[in-house]
């Protein structure tokens, strides 16, 4: 059912810091940061060979990574995203198993503008995963 992996998305306090260390450190080709206010994140992606990297900060005061930055303030990995070939059969199947979609169980717009998921952390091995429709 899963394809590749997409991207791993990591939580940081300080995007333009972040950044800044995947691109002078590491020489990676990082984008410009865009808001997802239907998240409450601001993102920027490393671009890899293979897969990107998905740099995100909090976007507002309700924003669900500054939760996860309150508990581990250096940031840290937030989730692993993998593609698939149709989002809604993916959910399906999945909540046929009884894994729990979160939010309310619909597909929102992604940061690549197509549909995603997130299934809950505890149905995977303690890691937060999001599907995107490839």
């Amino acid at each position: 059912m899963i394809g590749r992996l997409n991207h791993v998305a990591i939580a940081v306090p300080d995007l333009a810091a972040a950044s800044k260390l995947y691109r002078e450190g590491l020489g990676a080709q990082v984008s410009d940061p865009v808001e997802q206010p239907d998240h409450g994140v601001t993102v920027v992606f490393v671009e890899l060979e293979n897969t990107k990297v998905e740099l995100l900060e909090p976007l507002g005061s309700g924003s669900p990574i500054q939760n996860f930055l309150d508990k581990s303030p250096a940031g840290g990995i937030h989730h692993v995203c993998y593609e698939v070939p149709d989002i809604d059969a993916a959910a399906e199947r999945l909540k046929a198993q009884g894994a729990r979609v979160l939010g309310d169980g619909k597909p929102k717009t992604g940061a690549h503008g197509k549909p995603v998921l997130f299934l809950h952390p505890k149905d995977f091995n303690g890691t937060l995963v999001e599907l995107e429709e490839a």
